[in-house]
C-alpha cells in the first residue's frame, strides 16, 4: 500500500497541474509504475529537469514505482512541445554518451535498490530499433486518427510556420512508449511538465484502443518567475547539474540570488522539507527578510544532494571573499573554476611571472601595474591607513614586495581597496 497521498502532497508543494479522473483513487489503493521520460539532447540535466526528478522521489517516497525514460530514440526525432524550432537530430554514439552521463545524475535523487519499488532507467532505443516503418504505421498509426493529432495544441501552434512530418509523428512515438511500458512494465502512470499532456493523453488513448487497457496521466505546472524571465537560465546560459559545466560555486548562487516570491515556490518544489518546517521557515524569514533564510536552506539542501557537502561549504566560503568575511587560508584552497566564478565582472589585468620572481613593490603594482589606483601617491596613503588587502591579508608597509609566495594557485593574486574594489591581476 502506499505510504500517503501522492496527490495531496503536490498541492500544497504547488506541483499540479493537471490530472486525469481516477489517478488520485488509483494512487491511493495500489503501488503504481509511472514514468517520465527526459530529453537526451546535451549529456547533463538542468535545473528545468529537476521538477520532473522531484515528481520522481516524491512518487517513490510516497512507495510508488519511479521510471525514468531516456529518449535514446525520440532524441533522435526532436519533441516539439513548447519549442518554435526543430531540434537537431542526434547519433547513436552522441546518445549513449548523454544517457550514461544523465543516469548517474538521476541517480543523486532515486534509490535504484530499494526492493519492490526500486527507481529504474529505461531507454526506448531498446524497443524501436528493431521497429521498422510499416511495421510501426500498422500497428500504431492505425489507432490515432490525424484529426485527433492536429488537434494537439503541440501540433496547432506549430502548423503556420510549417512542421516536419518527422515532428508531426513525435507524438506517436511517445504514445507508443507508454503503450510498450504499459504492456511490458505494467506502467499505468505517465507524468511530465503541462507542455506535455496532449503527448501524454495520446498514450493513454493508445492503450485504450490497441489493448483496451486504462492508463492515467498527472503534469505539473512550469515554473515561471517573478521577473518574468525563464527558470533555469541566467545571462550567462542554462543551469546545469554538471560541475563541468556550472561549478558549485554557480549552483548555489543561482538559488541564494532568487527572488523572495521564487524562493517560496522553490522550497516546496525542490526540497524534502515537511510543510510545518517550510511554514517555520516562511515565518522565519517575514521577521528578518534580509537574512534570506529560505534562499539559503534551498541553496543549501539543492546544492549538497547535487554536488556535495564539501561543495557545498567550498561554494558557500567562495561566496564569503567578495564580502570581506573569507580568509587568507580559505582562499588558498579555492580552485581556479571557481576564484573565476566569483572574480567575474571584476577588473583584471596581467602580469609576467617573471617579474614576480624579483619580487615587485606593492605601490608599483596597484598603480602602475593594475591601476587599482590612479597614482602611487594615493596607493601609498591607503596602504599605511589598513585600507589595502592582498589575497585577504591587510598590508600596512608600503615597502612590502609582492613574489611568486603570493600566488594563489600559481597564477592570481587579489587586490583590495577598501572593502568592496577588488582586482583580479592574472599572472601569465
Amino acid at each position: 500500500m502506499p505510504k500517503y497521498n501522492f496527490v495531496e502532497e503536490l498541492k500544497w508543494r504547488l506541483m499540479l497541474h493537471d490530472i486525469m479522473p481516477g489517478t488520485e483513487e488509483l494512487l491511493n489503493r495500489q503501488m503504481v509504475a509511472g514514468y517520465i521520460g527526459f530529453d537526451p539532447t546535451a549529456d547533463s540535466l538542468g535545473v528545468g529537469n529537476l521538477v520532473q526528478v522531484m515528481l520522481l522521489l516524491h512518487f517513490q517516497q510516497a512507495g510508488h514505482k519511479p521510471i525514468a525514460l531516456v529518449g535514446g530514440a525520440t532524441g533522435m526525432v526532436g519533441d516539439p512541445s513548447g519549442k518554435s524550432q526543430e531540434r537537431n537530430l542526434l547519433d547513436e554514439e552522441t546518445l549513449n554518451h548523454n544517457l550514461a552521463c544523465q543516469k548517474a545524475q538521476l541517480e543523486k535523487f532515486l534509490d535504484f535498490n530499494c526492493g519492490i519499488n526500486s527507481a529504474e532507467i529505461i531507454n526506448n532505443y531498446d524497443w524501436f530499433k528493431g521497429f521498422s516503418f510499416l511495421e510501426f504505421i500498422r500497428d500504431v498509426g492505425k489507432h490515432i486518427s490525424v484529426n485527433y493529432m492536429l488537434a494537439k495544441d503541440s501540433v496547432k501552434n506549430r502548423l503556420e510556420n510549417g512542421m516536419s512530418f518527422t515532428e508531426f509523428s513525435y507524438q506517436l512515438v511517445q504514445g507508443y512508449d507508454f503503450y510498450w511500458l504499459n504492456q511490458h512494465k505494467d506502467v499505468k502512470l505517465q507524468m511530465g511538465g503541462s507542455d506535455q499532456w496532449g503527448n501524454i493523453v495520446t498514450g493513454t488513448e493508445l492503450i485504450r484502443r490497441k489493448s483496451q487497457g486504462e492508463a492515467f496521466a498527472l503534469t505539473t505546472p512550469l515554473i515561471k518567475k517573478a521577473d518574468g524571465t525563464k527558470f533555469g537560465k541566467t545571462e550567462g546560459g542554462n543551469i546545469w547539474l554538471d560541475a563541468k559545466r556550472t561549478s558549485p560555486y554557480k549552483f548555489y548562487q543561482f538559488w541564494l540570488n532568487a527572488a523572495d516570491e521564487d524562493a517560496k515556490n522553490y522550497i516546496r518544489i525542490f526540497t524534502l522539507f515537511s510543510k510545518h518546517e517550510i511554514e517555520t521557515f516562511e515565518a522565519e524569514h517575514a521577521l528578518a527578510p534580509h537574512l534570506r533564510l529560505i534562499q539559503k536552506a534551498v541553496a543549501k539542501d539543492i546544492t549538497t544532494r547535487v554536488h556535495s557537502e564539501k561543495e557545498y561549504i567550498n561554494a558557500v566560503e567562495a561566496s564569503e571573499i567578495l564580502f570581506g568575511k573569507a580568509t587568507s587560508d580559505s582562499i588558498k584552497f579555492i580552485n581556479e573554476q571557481t576564484l573565476l566564478d566569483v572574480f567575474e565582472g571584476v577588473p583584471q589585468s596581467s602580469i609576467f611571472k617573471s617579474e614576480l620572481e624579483q619580487g615587485i613593490n606593492i605601490v608599483e603594482l596597484l598603480a602602475d601595474k593594475s591601476g587599482l589606483f590612479p597614482s602611487r601617491g594615493q596607493a601609498r596613503e591607503l596602504i599605511k591607513a589598513g585600507g589595502v588587502s592582498i589575497n585577504k591579508e591587510k598590508v600596512t608597509d608600503a615597502e612590502t614586495l609582492i613574489s611568486t609566495k603570493y600566488l594563489i594557485a600559481d597564477k592570481y593574486i587579489i587586490a583590495q581597496k577598501g572593502k568592496k574594489n577588488y582586482h583580479l591581476l592574472i599572472v601569465g
